[in-house]
């Protein structure tokens, strides 16, 4: 029984334990409510679950055989699959590693926190991880990667919610889409692509349990950068498949043995990365910067990997003088092939070195004498023939333009005038039928770049030898001579064939072959022809014989004042090419080098590989015309200026075989311009112009 003394003494002793417990008490629910309060204001600011959880997408870039040359994206490397296109195997190495009650759990898992609390605490340290792979997709989907009790408490809520909303396929599908492996790879597909050359459907057991291996710590499970931590990562995931009775001891046996070789599906770009951001630069501005990086867009161009790696070849030709100080080789040059009958760009060097300047269709240069070939289709569209007669001879006036030998040569057909690339008859032809019909024409085979109305007008003699106010560039010179190639008809030129969105829905298709509106009668198919022989005669024995291919083709040389741009453009009937050659400064001579060397060597180079498919072709002869030879042309021609030299009395004698053998030669030497610079060329025409008004 209790007296008053012995309850007393009792209260006496429990005093101090009952403080302790209505403090412990005390902080309980001091606890509780914090705990409340900082669990409803995570909740307060948890991210909305969508409908639709897809991350950015990376567009990809195929060339004309449909094999992937790049992936174009802003900050994440990620080409999702759906989940029927992914090995069980890899499905199952995940969820092993991972997550194995994966198809148990409401997308928290108590067993597996209590399971890794116990590990690492008898490991004394962080040995397993208690997140679910919904608490891993709801991270990666919606919050940071900061270790903090809030982001915790959101993984946990968020991983609840979806679990509501989607199936466990769709879970681990959009998982797999989402998580990063390194080098830059998100997502499976993209990971299957970078260290096996794979699609991920294509992945063996023992490439599926490195690639399942990585997301742990993917710098340092990296295959390539660190093989063998990546290796006892690999063992790791596979015994964790047998443990959980996914494979057998003895798939887990031979997948450790498998020897991995390691590749990428895409390729260092290399020189592609010209014709690359020419294309991207096209996408930008037809769909803008969000869709190309961010939406996963399919992109089939017209690009050829073996004229690509002839042009590569071909344009190693190209000398070196100096480096400059971007470090960049010079002269620089620039190599464009296009298909002329549908437009298609097959090839494209943009430059030599990785500055993003594309010299193939961003440098403006003077075209020199391959600009020429304008004025005579001009001639011919007006009624004159290749064997209509010119007269190099002096123009009157204050302007004096001379040949490149300083020499003149007398009566002459057109023919041979455009062979050897003489400068005076195309001045002459050019002002006979109206220098502003060579301007229209010139624009109607693609140049966009000249000028027609005031005071930099390109409506003047000097443009006869293309001094012209901002030069042009080798794809609207490929472009523009390969309306010879295709009989009279301009096809406009052609990177992009088709364009599909990340659900295969066609966006574009520009196929050429079914687009009307890409297509410009320019010149009727007689004119086309004769040009054509024309322009045959400059390879087989005028100014651009280190062109010949052994077979019918057609070019014309182009060098600039000073030497300073060279160029060679020519074509067979399926392939039109342009060279150019020059330094970047433009204020560089390029000393020896003329439209008729290195450019007309370099094109051949190119061609004997890109054209070899072509054999002995010959271009196509419109019904009521006979095929002429060149050479016969040029023979049968020649016969005829002495006869019109005879009959007008002219003195001038004609040339002897031996004299035309040395002119040959030192044509295609010294190639075909005037010493005069363009440039001054072009003031000297406009005084003489100005004192005539």
């Amino acid at each position: 029984m209790y007296t008053p003394r012995r309850r007393a003494k009792k209260a006496k002793e429990a005093g101090p334990f009952r403080r302790i417990r209505l403090f412990i008490a005390l902080c309980l629910v001091v606890f509780a409510g914090l705990g409340f309060g900082y669990i409803f204001a995570a909740y307060q600011s948890l991210p909305t679950v969508s409908n639709s959880m897809r991350p950015a997408v990376s567009s990809q870039v195929f060339d004309a055989h449909g094999r992937l040359i790049t992936t174009l994206h802003s900050d994440q490397n990620r080409l999702p699959i759906d989940i029927n296109k992914v090995p069980q195997n890899l499905q199952n190495a995940f969820i092993a590693a991972e997550d194995n009650r994966f198809y148990q759990h409401i997308g928290i898992d108590p067993i597996g926190i209590v399971r890794a609390l116990f590990t690492n605490l008898t490991n004394r340290g962080i040995a397993q991880g208690g997140s679910t792979i919904t608490q891993q997709l709801a991270k990666n989907a919606f919050l940071s990667q900061e270790q903090t009790m809030k982001r915790k408490i959101q993984e946990a809520m968020l991983a609840l919610e979806i679990e509501q909303k989607y199936s466990k396929k769709e879970i681990l599908e959009m998982y797999m889409n989402q998580i990063y492996f390194g080098q830059g790879a998100y997502g499976v597909e993209t990971a299957a692509n970078t260290y096996f050359g794979k699609h991920v459907e294509d992945l063996d057991l023992a490439e599926a349990a490195m690639i399942a291996g990585i997301p742990k710590s993917p710098n340092y499970y990296n295959p390539k950068a660190n093989p063998k931590a990546a290796k006892a990562r690999q063992e790791t995931v596979l015994s964790q498949m047998e443990k959980y009775n996914f494979i057998t001891p003895e798939e887990h046996k031979k997948a450790s043995e498998e020897k991995l070789e390691y590749k990428s599906l895409t390729s260092n770009p290399g020189s592609k990365s010209y014709f690359i951001d020419y294309c991207i630069q096209i996408l930008i501005d037809k769909f803008g910067p969000d869709a190309v990086y961010k939406q996963g867009l399919k992109v089939y161009t017209s690009l050829d990997p073996t004229m690509q790696k002839a042009a590569e070849r071909a344009a190693a030709l190209t000398p070196t003088y100096y480096t400059d100080n971007n470090k960049l080789k010079q002269p620089q040059s620039a190599i464009v092939a296009i298909d002329p009958k549908t437009g298609y760009i097959k090839a494209m060097i943009g430059g030599r070195g990785t500055d993003q300047f594309n010299r193939a269709v961003m440098a403006e240069r003077q075209p020199g004498s391959a600009f020429k070939p304008f004025v005579y289709l001009n001639a011919l569209e007006h009624g004159a023939t290749p064997n209509d007669i010119v007269d190099d001879s002096p123009i009157p006036g204050s302007w004096n333009p001379q040949n490149y030998d300083r020499r003149f040569h007398g009566k002459m057909t057109y023919r041979r005038a455009l062979t050897y690339s003489y400068n005076i008859p195309a001045i002459k032809i050019s002002e006979k039928y109206g220098n502003s019909n060579v301007l229209k024409l010139a624009k109607k085979m693609g140049i966009t770049t000249l000028v027609e109305d005031g005071p930099q007008s390109d409506d003047n003699s000097a443009m006869a030898l293309g001094g012209l106010t901002h030069g042009v560039t080798p794809l609207e010179m490929a472009s523009a001579y390969g309306t010879f190639a295709n009989k009279g008809v301009h096809v406009k030129p052609t990177a992009i064939i088709k364009i599909l969105d990340r659900n295969g829905n066609v966006l574009e298709d520009e196929s050429t072959l079914e687009k009307e509106e890409n297509k410009t009668r320019v010149m009727s198919e007689k004119e086309a022809h004769e040009m054509t022989v024309m322009l045959e005669g400059v390879i087989d024995y005028g100014t651009g014989t280190a062109a010949s291919l052994g077979r019918p083709a057609a070019g014309k040389t182009g060098t600039t004042d000073d030497n300073k741009d060279a160029w060679f453009v020519g074509y067979t009937p399926d392939i039109v090419t342009a060279v150019w050659i020059g330094d970047d400064t433009g204020s560089h001579s390029l000393g020896e080098v003329y439209g008729g060397t290195i450019p007309a060597e370099i094109w051949k180079d190119y061609m004997s590989s890109a054209a070899s498919d072509e054999h002995d072709r010959e271009f196509a002869v419109p019904a009521g015309m006979e095929r002429v030879r060149a050479r016969a042309a040029l023979s049968n021609n020649s016969a005829r200026v002495a006869d019109d030299a005879k009959k007008s009395s002219d003195t001038e004698k004609k040339d002897s075989d031996d004299k035309e053998k040395t002119d040959e030669k030192a044509e295609s030497r010294s190639e075909e311009t005037s010493r005069q610079p363009s440039e001054e060329a072009r003031r000297q025409q406009e005084d003489s112009n100005n004192k005539a008004q």
